[in-house]
């Protein structure tokens, strides 16, 4: 079910709303494969009619599993929205679809939580990545011989004929 919030009861005081919006209603994908969508979407919210606009205000949580865009370890991110707030005009040239009297606030908490997320999902802000792989120091190839000590001593005792 959608999160939708019913316009009449507005006119009485302000609506409280809080629980959970699974991730098919959210209707989210992220096409991005170091992060995905798990669990659903925590919201507590308060809507109220504002002088013909629906002022929403409140918080929404909703974790991600991700894969760090250095290092590849995997780790939970929580889009963290606190102090959230959205002021949508009932009437006008911006005016929230109104369905019936019913005002669907889904595309617009999707959109903000799309906004949200990282470009680059970090483990920690001090990831260094993958650990590069330790060199090893040369070895020199010997055949027993102390003036052939490199590899290119053997093309050096090449004869060319001359024609």
């Amino acid at each position: 079910m959608a999160l939708i919030i019913n316009l009449r009861a507005l006119d009485r005081d302000e609506i409280s709303l809080k629980g959970e919006l699974p991730l098919a209603e959210l209707d989210i994908e992220t096409h991005d494969e170091l992060m995905k969508f798990t669990k659903p979407l925590q919201y507590n919210l308060t809507a109220q009619d504002l002088e013909g606009s629906l002022l929403v205000r409140g918080s929404l949580v909703l974790p991600l599993d991700c894969e760090c865009s250095r290092c590849l370890k995997p780790f939970e991110l929580k889009v963290n929205l606190p102090d959230w707030a959205c002021l949508l005009p009932l009437s006008g040239e911006d005016a929230v679809k109104v369905d019936g009297d019913s005002v669907d606030l889904t595309p617009i908490l999707r959109e903000d939580i799309l906004l949200e997320l990282p470009q680059h999902p970090l483990c920690k802000k001090s990831c260094g990545g993958l650990k590069k792989p330790t060199v090893g120091k040369t070895k020199k190839i010997s055949t027993g011989d102390d003036k052939t000590s490199s590899t290119w001593a053997d093309l050096d005792k090449l004869k060319f004929r001359k024609e």
